[in-house]
């Protein structure tokens, strides 16, 4: 297994408060998925922060940036059943990983943290033991 990228993210907790307001912001930037697990929270400032702050660690440890007709969209956030949390490896996420690392097969891990004022995402990509 060779690591092929990190990223991290911070994001300051009031700005995303005012961003979500705006649906169109809400749907340019997160998943249906996303979107739809948000309901569960009366909060949701918190759990749409800590995405945020993933999709800007993922592109970050891709080291492209918001490049290649990838948008913030494209990167969805989920959780298995116990909750951990996980990047969706959709099709345009493995064409894009593919093109620019050569692989098809590859790990992506997500830790995300909050806390009153601030929340934070680390991701690291690495080829993957096969």
């Amino acid at each position: 297994m060779k690591i092929l990228g990190i990223g991290v993210d911070v994001v300051q907790n009031k700005r995303i408060r005012s961003l979500i307001r705006n649906k169109k912001f809400l749907s340019r930037t997160f998943g249906a998925k996303e979107i739809k697990i948000s309901q569960k929270f009366i909060d949701k400032t918190n759990y749409f922060a800590k995405r945020f702050a993933a999709k800007e660690a993922f592109t970050k440890s891709i080291g492209t940036g918001m490049r290649n007709n990838l948008n913030f969209k494209d990167i969805e956030i989920l959780n298995d059943k116990i909750g951990k949390p996980f990047y969706y490896k959709s099709k345009k996420i493995n064409n894009i990983i593919h093109k620019k690392f050569k692989i098809n097969n590859y790990d992506l891990f997500l830790s995300l943290s909050d806390e009153k004022d601030y929340s934070i995402a680390f991701t690291i990509l690495q080829t993957k033991n096969v």
